[in-house]
């Protein structure tokens, strides 16, 4: 479970959403913010449940899950220290088909549903904010289910590791053969060959259940393209207003 922890204060925010605010909208949104600490494999919301918080991450991340008819689940969406665990809310909702799961422990800021609407409706900059958020997350949905259709399991694989490497905030951190066939949504006998493919390359060293990015730059150059797309979005999301737009080149 989420585990309140009151006796650190909120005063600068490591979740890059709530960095990115004016100092007065944080302030006004700082009394209604609990720093809470996220275990391994907590789940902040279940399919069909009420949302009752929306959280901001500080450190960790999550997995958005979706349950096949068989009982397994597949990863549709990670959520780190750049995102919103609760975008349903944000969009007008209650509830979602899909899960959240904690997959890093770390810390998130949480903030309950009825005061996150109020400040949606009170506070411009972190409306129009979060909303971009919500179209970095949903071309990150839509580019994973593009690679996990069209591309070979090792270049997927390279993707989601670089995806979790990012916001692991170490090279080394907890990942074993079935978690990862279960964010791929593949056999676990296909991504023990990928995982070792890219470990005689020298791009990852792997044991006893956890995983180190040795070489990253290998790594991003094995993946396909989906990943730095996504790349690009979430920099764009965090681009300073006045920022030259790069001339899109074929």
């Amino acid at each position: 479970m989420a585990l309140p922890d009151q006796s650190t204060p909120v005063v600068a925010p490591h979740n890059r959403l709530l960095a990115a605010l004016p100092p007065e909208e944080f302030d006004k949104l700082r009394p209604g913010l609990d720093l809470v600490d996220l275990e391994l494999r907590t789940v902040l919301h279940r399919a069909d449940d009420v949302i009752a918080s929306v959280y901001f991450l500080e450190s960790g991340w999550c997995s958005v899950l979706a349950s096949m008819q068989d009982g397994d689940s597949a990863e549709v969406g990670l959520i780190g220290p750049e995102g919103l665990v609760g975008l349903p809310v944000l969009l007008g909702e209650d509830s979602s088909e899909l899960e959240v799961m904690v997959q890093q422990p770390g810390r998130a800021l949480r903030l309950g549903t009825a005061a996150f609407r109020e400040a949606l409706d009170s506070l411009p900059a972190f409306r129009t904010l979060l909303l971009r958020y919500a179209l970095a997350h949903h071309l990150q949905v839509a580019r994973s289910a593009a690679c996990n259709g069209r591309h070979q399991i090792d270049q997927r694989l390279a993707r989601w590791l670089l995806m979790a490497h990012g916001r692991a905030q170490s090279d080394t951190y907890a990942m074993t053969h079935e978690f990862m066939s279960m964010m791929l949504g593949v056999r676990r006998a296909g991504v023990t060959v990928a995982a070792g493919v890219l470990q005689r390359a020298g791009m990852i060293r792997y044991g006893g259940g956890r995983i180190t990015i040795e070489d990253r730059p290998g790594l991003e150059a094995s993946s396909c393209r989906c990943y730095a797309a996504s790349r690009r979005a979430q920099d764009r999301l965090f681009a300073p207003a006045s920022a030259p737009r790069q001339e899109h080149r074929r």
